[in-house]
């Protein structure tokens, strides 16, 4: 790890302006370089930050801390009955958030579910969301991935049995973030602060970024912009979620296969809108399109849910080693519709 200097910032706006004064001074010596770019890194809980560093994938000049912005914590309601998750919210106050678990609960779920109680209670949604990729080729110091500028992905002829089978094409990493998945099946957005003050909001759907449009980020945060927040567009009270994943180990894993639900129901059990999302299947959070298509309009029962859970499949391109993601994942689709509509699990195994 290379040294670096450390500041606390006392407000989004002075983060934003030792963003733009070191960036600044960075571009004068290093031009506009993924070096330069890094000069200056915005940290909160830091998980994942110090394994970066310790990593070699970044080594920034300077480390700003948001950890203690009161305006970037906690989850408030909007004007429009939508909800304002700031970016600083540890995954512990959002599982255990009580408006949350009735209005989102696969979100509720979701964060309930990563890593270990003690991560939970220290890991924000904005670095949750942020995080790097969990590929083991990437975080080696000895693999020059074409993710890090090298020549090809060492995942396709290597170790992939945890990597991506759907738009896996040139680079086969998985998000990680287990949020993502609920929060992408709730059409949520996330708020930036650009380094000179201006704000915007972009749909999660458009926020990340797939390897064929650029191999080299997984999201369209500009160089210096902080994550603020999370907004959650309101639920009708026919709505109903539900989050289900499967992992290797009940806590401190990542999930082999995951699955976020949102459905509209009638009183007659007809669907009138669906939002199916797979996790740990892709480069980014995956909408399970066809999935979709096929519920909304239809009766939810056993054979539908079923039949969604095979329509979720369409397009996988499984590697070696991870064809059992398929099956893992068409089991969660088809339980999680069930579950969404509050209807028995069909017994199968």
């Amino acid at each position: 790890m290379e040294a670096f200097q450390w500041q606390q910032a006392r407000s989004p706006g002075e983060a934003a302006a030792l963003v733009t004064q070191t960036m600044a001074e960075a571009m004068l010596t290093l031009q506009n370089t993924p070096i330069a770019q890094q000069a200056i890194l915005v940290k909160a809980g830091g998980v994942d930050m110090l394994d970066l560093m310790k990593e070699g994938l970044v080594n920034p000049l300077r480390l700003v801390d948001i950890s203690r912005l009161a305006e970037l914590q906690g989850i408030s309601r909007g004007s429009d009955g939508g909800l304002r998750i700031g970016a600083l919210t540890t995954l512990a106050q959002i599982a255990a958030h009580p408006g949350l678990r009735q209005s989102h609960a696969a979100l509720a779920q979701a964060a309930a579910m990563a890593a270990s109680p003690q991560i939970r209670n220290r890991a924000t949604l904005g670095g949750n969301l942020l995080q790097r990729p969990r590929c083991w080729y990437l975080r080696s110091a000895a693999h020059h991935c074409l993710r890090k500028g090298g020549g090809h992905c060492f995942a396709f002829t290597g170790d992939n049995r945890y990597h991506a089978v759907f738009a896996n094409h040139g680079c086969a990493i998985v998000h990680p973030s287990t949020p993502a998945t609920a929060l992408l099946a709730y059409h949520a957005q996330v708020e930036l602060l650009h380094p000179q003050g201006q704000r915007r909001q972009v749909s999660l759907e458009d926020f990340f970024v797939l390897p064929e449009a650029d191999m080299h980020r997984e999201n369209i945060l500009a160089p210096g912009e902080i994550l603020t927040a999370v907004w959650l567009p309101p639920q009708m009270q026919t709505n109903r979620s539900i989050y289900f994943q499967v992992a290797e180990r009940e806590a401190f894993d990542w999930p082999l296969a995951a699955v976020a639900v949102v459905v509209d129901l009638d009183a007659a059990g007809l669907c009138r809108e669906a939002s199916i999302v797979l996790g740990a299947a892709a480069p980014a959070p995956w909408r399970a399109r066809q999935a979709e298509a096929l519920l909304t309009g239809a009766i939810i029962h056993g054979e539908t849910a079923e039949a969604a859970g095979e329509a979720a499949l369409a397009g996988a391109t499984p590697l070696a080693q991870n064809a059992y993601k398929l099956p893992l994942l068409a089991t969660l689709v088809r339980r999680a519709v069930l579950a969404a509509a509050a209807l028995p699990r069909d017994p199968r195994p």
